[in-house]
């Protein structure tokens, strides 16, 4: 029976063997012209059927009529067969003895057709049931990628491949088998085979070297010297890890919570997780990432040929992928978490446009502060989306999310002091605790610097509101920013969009930074500037005068200890010249000479120094018991009535500079 052929004709099927056939098949809208003994002698159920059509025509006694019964006969129409008429085609092949070939497509499918056909062992030895379950237990469940094709096989195949205990299988398949190995090591072999048989294999001849160490996802041992996988097997074993999330990602939602629920239940590497999740996401969800937007929906259009998700299904799945985010992220690279935080934050845009529930956008949102260190300006300015609001970003939003930030670190320091009382004085405890509060200060002067970025950008926004720029600004504690420098700058920024705000919230505005904390540079920038209010004007140049004593100061101790020196090398100077006298004696008396000649110059320029900052004290101090009248002097008049005149400079500096100083 194996040299059996078959014919296709439009919408019928035909099996020539020279036999006329005597029973037609009906499966959808294909019609099966075949043979009724090798099907009885396979299938119970065609079996059944044929014998009572048998029965019927034989208890009519009427040959009159025997023709239009034979003409019912020959048809018997099997509705909702599992695979259509495809996998039928199989089974049939299967009943005259011809070899069909079981794949990881089309092993479940053709294990419902067996069960529907009742092809089992009871019946007939070697039957389809008993074929296809062990191909499912040999080739299939073994594998976590041919799982994976199997599983997603038994979406057309509902509910019959869940009665059958297809789909958990395959579940738990999925799940188990990389929880019991290293995902590195687990898949040494391109996982996703390509629709075109020549694509699949260039990508077999690509990684052929690098499979040869790996062989059923056990590694064979051929590492480096040093003890390091090798750079081919490492790369393929990223693009195998990478192919096995494209795969996963091509299941429906109800099938990928459940694999997603069994990996978490297993314990699996929250980074297989996680990487996973951002796989689907990226797949399923349109215009995630604000980068690679067109990228994410050609690569969507290009992967499902169906229509894009509703708004609500989109919905479900944003929030399915945000509740089995781990809760902690294990890499500390920032390489790593830079490109998570960018996931997060295009996570928390698409969930405000999909107005996903407040608890999946406070669980996104404290996941985003927990690594808010490795976020960039790009991803603080989200668009509102609400009508609600009127300012162009969400700063409300991003205020959440640095206050997240802070009780993170609040919460920090307690667990680090009660681990070190269970710890009794260790010393690699109290180590620990030091870098930890190490890294949480360096953690945020990072957020400063981006926030004060932040206020920058934003504050040109003409719907700002004065009260959000500064609750924002003062969210920070002092000691997050070295230099107010940049807050200075949003400042400038914020007054000069908004002329029209009054002298009460400018001075409020301006009270967000302190004047002590500006570099020179900026205080420079500031005496000039004519937005600040009087008051602020008088601060910056109180504590710039201050500076200015303060460099004075190091100035004269510099000059003492270069005074000392010059001591210390004229004695060497002169115990050289007794030695040996000579040319060298006399050139070291010369540059002594020059040296103490320009440490007078230089004693002299800051007394002049001196004198100056004494007057401007003596100035301000008039000043603040007349504050009235040198307001209604104006700028001008103060200027001149310190005697000093600024060139005009800007301020971009977010760091302490080198500031040549003036003369007198």
């Amino acid at each position: 029976m194996a040299a059996e052929k078959s014919s296709s004709r439009g919408q019928a099927w035909f099996c020539t063997t020279g036999l006329p056939t005597d029973i037609v098949i009906e499966v959808g809208e294909m019609s099966f012209h075949l043979h009724k003994f090798p099907l009885m002698s396979k299938s119970r159920k065609l079996h059944q059927l044929i014998t009572e059509r048998e029965q019927k025509n034989g208890a009519d006694g009427e040959e009159e009529e025997i023709e239009e019964v034979e003409e019912d006969f020959h048809h018997i129409p099997l509705p909702d067969f599992p695979g259509g008429a495809e996998i039928f085609e199989a089974a049939a092949k299967f009943c005259y003895g011809v070899k069909i070939e079981i794949t990881a497509w089309n092993a479940a499918a053709l294990r419902c057709a067996a069960e529907y056909l009742e092809m089992t062992e009871e019946f007939a030895e070697e039957n389809l049931v008993s074929r296809t379950e062990r191909f499912l237990a040999q080739s299939v469940l073994r594998s976590p990628r041919e799982s994976v094709k199997a599983l997603k096989s038994c979406e057309a195949l509902l509910p019959m491949a869940e009665d059958l205990g297809l789909v958990q299988r395959c579940v738990e398949s999925i799940a188990t088998r990389p929880a019991s190995a290293d995902m590195s090591s687990l898949f040494g072999w391109p996982i996703k085979e390509s629709s075109s048989g020549r694509a699949a294999a260039a990508a077999d001849a690509k990684l052929q070297s690098a499979a040869a160490a790996l062989w059923n996802g056990i590694d064979t041992g051929i590492r480096r010297k040093n003890g390091r996988r090798s750079t081919a097997a490492s790369a393929a074993a990223a693009v195998a890890v990478d192919s096995w999330f494209e795969d996963l990602a091509a299941l429906s939602l109800p099938f990928y919570k459940r694999v997603i629920s069994a990996m978490r239940a297993k314990d699996l590497n929250a980074d297989v997780i996680e990487g996973s999740l951002i796989s689907y996401a990226k797949r399923s969800i349109p215009g995630l990432s604000r980068s690679n937007r067109h990228h994410n929906a050609s690569t969507a259009a290009a992967a499902s040929s169906g229509p894009l998700p509703s708004e609500a299904e989109q919905r479900e799945l944003l929030e399915t992928v945000i509740t089995n985010l781990p809760q902690s992220k294990k890499s500390s690279s920032s390489s790593s978490g830079l490109v998570t935080t960018r996931f997060l934050f295009g996570l928390l845009r698409t969930a405000n446009i999909l107005r996903a529930s407040e608890a999946s956008r406070t669980a996104l949102e404290r996941r985003i502060a927990s690594q808010l260190e490795h976020a960039t300006l790009d991803d603080l300015l989200m668009p509102s989306y609400s009508y609600l609001v009127e300012t162009l970003y969400d700063v409300d939003c991003v205020e959440r999310i640095v206050g997240y930030f802070l009780e993170g670190l609040e919460e920090r320091p307690a667990t680090a002091a009660a681990a070190e009382e269970d710890a009794d004085d260790d010393d690699d405890g109290e180590e620990e605790a030091g870098s930890s509060l190490c890294t949480d200060k360096n953690k945020l002067l990072v957020v400063g610097k981006l926030v004060d970025t932040y206020l920058s950008e934003i504050a040109s926004d003409a719907n700002l509101k004065p009260d959000k720029f500064c609750n924002l600004a003062l969210l920070l504690p002092d000691h997050a920013r070295m230099f107010d420098d940049g807050l200075y700058r949003s400042v400038d920024v914020y007054v000069k969009a908004h002329p029209r705000i009054t002298e009460e919230e400018r001075e409020k505005v301006c009270g967000v930074m302190d004047c002590q904390k500006l570099t020179l540079e900026a205080c420079t920038h500031a005496a000039q500037n004519e937005r600040l209010p009087l008051r602020a004007v008088v601060q910056v140049l109180f504590f710039e005068q201050l500076q200015l004593r303060r460099a004075i100061a190091g100035t004269l101790m510099a000059a003492e200890h270069e005074e000392e020196e010059e001591e210390e090398e004229d004695e060497a100077a002169e115990g050289a010249r007794r030695e040996g006298g000579g040319w060298r004696g006399a050139a070291a008396i010369r540059e002594n000479q020059v040296l103490r000649l320009d440490m007078d110059s230089m004693r002299s320029r800051v007394q002049g120094l001196e004198k100056e900052c004494s007057r401007m004290r003596k100035a301000i101090e008039r000043m603040d018991r007349g504050a009235a009248a040198a307001a209604a002097g104006g700028r001008g008049k103060l200027a001149r009535r310190f005697g000093c005149k600024f060139g005009t400079q800007v301020c971009v500096s977010h760091h302490r500079t080198v500031v040549a100083p003036r003369k007198s």
